[in-house]
């Protein structure tokens, strides 16, 4: 086998890993979630009820903030900022900002989803509900893929931002069926 088609053999494999480890978490994640028994009295850092679902909706939109930093320190590192030269140096503290800011956000993640699988489980009505339930388990799934591609070195220029860009799109997603949803009233545009 020449050396292009062990890099191809080698691509295909690691994005068949990626994405069935994509799908396993997120089975797993709806799986749990679907066989939990609601506890809505559930708390969150000393707080029940409205006043958990008010903080998680301020956690969320912090990570919302953290994921538009990744998106700009993405772009960077890749020259695709408007301004960055392709020849241009990327300051050595921009891959390793995006690390730290990229582990902070994962980790910010980990108690509202303890919350909401723990209080709600996975919800499939309404709608609004079901988006966010499914797609906040996809976030797991889709993080646990670019996590195979970033310890990748032979890939396919387009796989690691895909990845990335799934993310920052999933935490949009996320974030607009259920912290807007509540600083909007319980109310979301488009459901």
């Amino acid at each position: 086998m020449n050396g292009k088609a062990k890099r191809n053999t080698h691509q295909i494999t690691t994005l068949a890993m990626a994405v069935g480890l994509a799908g396993a978490v997120t089975l797993a994640l709806f799986l749990i979630g679907r066989n939990v028994t609601p506890d809505y009295a559930a708390g969150l850092f000393g707080q029940h009820l409205t006043d958990a679902v008010r903080l998680k909706a301020r956690l969320a939109t912090v990570i919302l903030g953290l994921a538009v930093v990744q998106l700009v320190l993405a772009l960077w590192m890749y020259r695709r900022l408007p301004g960055t030269a392709s020849g241009s140096t990327v300051p050595a503290a921009v891959p390793r900002t995006h690390r730290v800011i990229g582990a902070l956000a994962f980790l910010g993640t980990l108690p509202i989803t303890a919350h909401c699988i723990q209080t709600y489980g996975v919800e499939l009505t309404p709608v609004r509900a079901a988006i966010h339930s499914l797609s906040a388990c996809f976030f797991y799934g889709a993080f646990a893929a670019k996590v195979v591609f970033v310890r990748s070195r032979r890939l396919a220029g387009w796989m690691l931002p895909l990845a990335g860009g799934t993310l920052v799109v999933t935490v949009v997603v996320v974030w607009y069926t259920s912290a807007l949803w509540f600083f909007d009233g319980f109310n979301v545009p488009g459901f």
